[in-house]
């Protein structure tokens, strides 16, 4: 334990990659797919709807690691060109001001992942010998010994892990593959992967993992509900970590997620785009013995943007950034918020859309023809359909209209306040492929392609000269 009493605390900071918020039993999925992060979160305090409204990746971690909405980062493709702006701090470069070590591992090369002294990776992708994936493994191998360092070194630390089971290819070590399926995952009879199939785009990447004569989705499912488990047990690790090396009270334990995933539904197979509740639903979990409340769940909507304001008030350092999101701890200490029950959601990754979401409805607007031929308009009552499977936008004019018009006054606002354009309206390269917007569906759909699980790495990568 640290003998310099006036040491600033600690930061372990899990930023998950997919997670959804209700695929976790600490949210009451009726799979016990998370029963050590579930019984730790109960020394601290649980958000029960907290959001990513910018997916995917790039700008997901861009707000989380900013404190500011896609207005403020100017960031909402997973292909972000260039770096992060300037106008900008991340929560790295403020703690390194403060005198904090800072490494991140497993993030190397992302724009949003700037700022940090120290760079470690692990292998987060690909299958080893057994045709499996022990990817949280991997990351503890590299981050308990950079634990220890840090924890050695009389500096507080900023220690950022990008933990990447729950992300596609979901190959868990045994026998985390099978703990939640007792099926046969081969029935000839069974049709529930044929969408998937015949979507050109996805299958080849999707079967260079998914076993060729797999028919059942609920199989795959279940690897991804069995990846989560196999994470979690392996996060305990990190918990056991931080109580042998006596700094668990000196130290807040971060955990939260960049977005969430889509499994076998709304047409969008195994992967993190579509503005569908799957990926704009992430849990956040904060911990920190006697600075931050225990025991107790908050349910009031909370974003992104509200975390680093946050964890920074946690730590008691005062910046004279003006954040776009707001800090939780007079909230998580009994005060009151003033609600944000709606706001503006945003997706580059393989469609370019926004919308507006409020408790009843969620309005999703096209800004280009996507490569699902969807239509340009969805709306979906949140409370009747929470699933989101029937578009009533033709059925509801007038509230298209006014959600519309609810949207169109947030980006003029945002506009004003930040002196830039929208970056949905100025993202026009954010499939990489440099032909501007997409015309026809069927472009997009003959153009956009993962390929093999290497594409989809590099996807979420700089090169790094």
């Amino acid at each position: 334990m640290s003998t310099n009493a006036n040491k600033k605390p600690n930061v372990l900071f899990l930023g998950i990659d997919s997670l959804r918020r209700d695929h976790m039993s600490a949210y009451g999925y009726k799979k016990l797919t998370t029963p050590h992060i579930d019984q730790y979160a109960k020394g601290g305090t649980l958000f029960e709807n907290h959001f990513s409204p910018s997916v995917p990746t790039t700008p997901g971690y861009a707000s989380m690691l900013t404190g500011m909405d896609c207005f403020g980062t100017d960031v909402v493709a997973l292909r972000h060109e260039g770096g992060l702006g300037g106008h900008v701090k991340t929560l790295a470069e403020v703690l390194g001001e403060q005198g904090y070590n800072t490494t991140c591992i497993g993030f190397t090369g992302n724009p949003s992942a700037r700022g940090f002294d120290t760079y470690l990776d692990y292998e987060g992708w690909a299958a080893d010998s057994s045709g499996r994936s022990p990817k949280a493994e991997n990351l503890n191998n590299v981050a308990i010994p950079e634990l220890k360092r840090l924890a050695a070194e009389d500096k507080p630390f900023l220690l950022f892990l990008r933990h990447m089971d729950p992300h596609s290819p979901y190959l868990p070590p045994k026998p985390f593959d099978r703990i939640f399926y007792e099926g046969n995952e081969n029935d000839p009879d069974n049709q529930s992967l044929e969408g998937m199939d015949s979507f050109e785009p996805f299958v080849h990447y999707l079967r260079s993992w998914i076993p060729e004569d797999c028919t059942d989705s609920a199989y795959v499912d279940a690897q991804y509900d069995g990846a989560v488990a196999y994470m979690d047990s392996c996060i305990r690790r990190l918990f056991t970590a931080l109580e042998d090396l006596g700094i668990e009270e000196e130290t807040l334990v971060v955990i939260t997620a960049d977005h969430g995933e889509t499994l076998n539904e709304h047409d969008c197979y195994y992967d993190h785009h579509g503005l569908y509740e799957t990926n704009l639903v992430i849990p956040l979990i904060l911990r920190f013995p006697g600075k931050v409340p225990a025991g107790q769940r908050k349910s009031d909507y909370t974003q992104m943007k509200d975390l680093m304001p946050t964890v920074l008030e946690v730590l008691g350092i005062e910046t004279d950034i003006a954040f776009d999101g707001r800090s939780l701890v007079d909230y998580m200490n009994g005060g009151e918020r003033v609600r944000e029950p709606e706001f503006y959601i945003t997706e580059c990754t393989w469609m370019r859309k926004h919308g507006w979401r409020t408790p009843e409805w969620k309005l999703i607007v096209a800004l280009e023809p996507d490569f699902h031929f969807k239509p340009e308009i969805e709306l979906y009552n949140l409370i009747k359909d929470p699933l989101e499977l029937e578009n009533v936008a033709e059925q509801e004019p007038e509230v298209v209209k006014l959600l519309n018009g609810r949207l169109e006054a947030h980006i003029n606002r945002r506009q004003d306040a930040t002196g830039r354009v929208n970056p949905m309206y100025t993202n026009l390269n954010w499939h990489g492929h440099n032909v501007g917007a997409f015309k026809t569906s069927q472009q997009a759909y003959d153009t956009m392609r993962i390929g093999n699980a290497s594409s989809a790495r590099k996807l979420q990568e700089k090169d790094k000269k």
